[in-house]
């Protein structure tokens, strides 16, 4: 598995209600995204800087997402272009199903 960081060093602070609407607004477009497990939606506590956690399957299904048409997006919705940072993901614990989750490829 792999984790994607995705940073957006925002133009302007914004209030944490306002980016509960921004990410509720693009949430749903995220449901049917070939390979992707989950992605948290992340707001700095400042409101400078917004982003994303994805948990992926592989890397290749990962950037199948993060092409120039996503960047144009993220550019046109935020006013700034994004960093993306892969992450190896071999051991997940995931508290809320009482797992551990190993990676095994």
């Amino acid at each position: 598995m792999i984790t994607a960081l995705v940073q957006i060093k925002l133009q302007e602070a914004i209030t944490l209600d306002k980016a509960r609407a921004v990410f509720t607004e693009t949430a749903p477009k995220y449901r049917e995204v070939k390979g992707l497990i989950r992605k948290y939606y992340l707001l700095a506590e400042d409101g400078q800087t917004a982003g994303g956690v994805y948990l992926w399957e592989s890397r290749a299904e990962a950037e199948q997402l993060y092409t120039e048409d996503w960047k144009t997006f993220i550019m046109q919705k935020y006013g700034t272009m994004p960093t993306v940072t892969f992450f190896a993901s071999p051991v997940i614990v995931d508290n809320l199903v009482g797992q551990i989750i190993k990676d095994n490829q």
